[in-house]
């Protein structure tokens, strides 16, 4: 099937992804840039990492007591923006974020290192701390704690999955000066509709 003539946006971010991710393995094709609206009512942004994507959308982990997890309570609409300057690629996706289920969220957990475990402990996102030996202390505390056991998910941390509703892809050729932009959003049954449009290329 041809990712052209097909009107599915999951499929087409999957053969970009899997394609820069070869092309260049020394970038993070991971690295999304996160919008949302903070709760001063501004845009905030920030760089997150895309763990999965499935069907459904694209799955990020945090602390839910964040800057960004606490934006995310207050207005669920986000946007995110993939980057692949070296690809001359670039995906802008809106949507609404929401928590998976704990056990999603427990799976992934134990999958990281246990150093991965025990900063999301230590470190409470958005928090001002005064001084870095307090970090130190709360390490020292929780690896004593759980010195030969298995670490425990925090019950403030986990995962959000980002539901699209418009994602936009961006193809540059610098050669012929123009930029290929493929938008689909989803309608009303829940199908895509896709445009194809396109437009001068910027400087890259």
């Amino acid at each position: 099937m041809n990712i052209a003539d097909d009107h599915n946006p999951i499929e087409h971010f999957q053969k970009w992804f899997h394609e820069v991710d070869k092309a260049h393995p020394e970038d993070e094709a991971n690295a999304m840039l996160l919008s949302t609206k903070g709760l001063d009512g501004f845009p905030k942004s920030r760089i997150v990492l895309l763990k999965r994507f499935t069907w459904e959308g694209f799955i990020f982990f945090t602390n839910y007591k964040s800057e960004k997890g606490m934006a995310i309570a207050n207005d669920d609409r986000v946007s995110v923006l993939f980057n692949w300057i070296k690809s001359k690629r670039e995906i802008l996706i809106t949507g609404r974020a929401e928590k998976i289920s704990k056990n999603l969220s427990e799976g992934y957990f134990e999958s990281r290192p246990e150093g991965s475990k025990l900063s999301a402990w230590v470190s409470n996102q958005s928090e001002v701390i005064a001084s870095r030996k307090i970090l130190e202390d709360r390490l020292n505390r929780y690896e004593t704690k759980y010195q030969g056991k298995e670490i425990p998910k925090p019950e403030y941390w986990g995962g959000y999955i980002i539901k699209p509703s418009h994602i936009e892809f961006n193809e540059y050729s610098q050669s012929v000066g123009f930029r290929c932009i493929t938008e689909y959003k989803l309608q009303s049954d829940f199908g895509w509709g896709k445009r194809v449009r396109y437009t001068k290329s910027r400087e890259f």
